[in-house]
């Protein structure tokens, strides 16, 4: 077309990548969110992979990430995010994913690692004593000293896994909805990649933004519906 164009080159758009933002479009939530959480290791290309490629020599040490994401049960959509070290725990980071999420939580999901009184206490203290926590106590977990007169939500799901069983419990709950997270993660790998391209971890941020916005695109074109059946 003969049209006199400035391009950026690949090393423009790479130094500006540390500073764009990723906006996620207004949306008025009819209901509350069901959030439910998890987090994955992602690889990063290093100064380790790289000789092993170009010198076919072993890697001493592989390099990642560590992907935090939430998803909201109702819609499917990805609700929060975030990427840190790997040394980074995961309640660490629950109050960050919790700002980006809009309208209130009424129920929360998560394995064993949010187990604890900080997780429990950022998420009443942000949404009240009416929401629902569902976070599988592990096998070694007592009972609190107020169990008998006034039990807390953590002190019900012991006494019911005891009565029912882990299973039991986990159907009684509907703990198994959080393997819809998990499905995500492996979708994730599947369509964004399980490494990220960036160099510098501010880049790798707004790489994993990026991904976000992709997946929660394409989930807007059309999703499967989940029905109970008898």
């Amino acid at each position: 077309m003969q049209v006199d164009l400035s391009v950026p080159d690949f090393s423009t758009l790479s130094r500006r990548a540390g500073g764009l933002q990723i906006t996620k479009p207004a949306k008025a939530r009819t209901e509350p969110v069901h959030l439910v959480v998890d987090s994955t290791g992602v690889k990063i290309y290093g100064e380790g992979e790289w000789l092993q490629n170009k010198h076919k020599t072993k890697a001493m040490r592989r390099s990642w990430r560590k992907l935090h994401l939430g998803m909201d049960l109702n819609t499917g959509e990805i609700v929060c995010s975030d990427l840190t070290y790997e040394n980074v725990g995961d309640p660490t980071v629950l109050p960050d994913l919790l700002d980006q999420v809009d309208g209130p939580v009424n129920k929360f999901l998560g394995d064993g690692a949010y187990d604890g009184e900080p997780t429990r206490r950022v998420l009443e203290t942000r949404y009240g004593d009416d929401v629902e926590i569902i976070i599988p106590p592990p096998k070694t977990a007592v009972l609190s000293p107020e169990a008998d007169r006034n039990p807390s939500s953590r002190d019900k799901h012991i006494l019911a896994i005891k009565d029912k069983g882990r299973l039991g419990w986990q159907k009684q709950t509907g703990y198994n909805q959080r393997s819809r997270i998990e499905t995500q993660m492996g979708r994730w790998k599947q369509v964004i990649g399980n490494k990220l391209k960036a160099r510098t971890f501010n880049n790798q941020r707004t790489e994993t933004k990026i991904g976000v916005s992709i997946l929660n695109t394409i989930t807007k074109l059309g999703r499967p519906a989940f029905e109970a059946t008898p």
